[in-house]
């Protein structure tokens, strides 16, 4: 299985986009992420986190109260 998922529903920023990435560096190259937040600052924080870090946000799903993202583990950076 090549998908995982993350509930952050009740966080709120920074921690959702934190908890994400820290959930996507885990990951194999490739594989998809859901995350649910329902924090609003999510659908900002969130691709701007896969943004920076290489990743590819697939889809943004809003339904009432919460957001849906499936993320696309980016290729494995070079160490800092």
């Amino acid at each position: 299985m090549n998908e995982d998922s993350l509930d952050l529903s009740g966080l709120k920023c920074p921690l959702p986009a934190l908890m994400a990435r820290k959930a996507l560096d885990r990951l194999p190259p490739g594989f998809v992420l859901t995350v649910t937040a329902t924090d609003p600052l999510a659908p900002v924080d969130i691709p701007h986190m896969c943004g920076e870090e290489g990743h590819m946000v697939e889809t943004i799903t809003r339904r009432e109260g919460h957001t849906c993202f499936r993320i696309r583990r980016g290729p494995q950076r070079a160490a800092k």
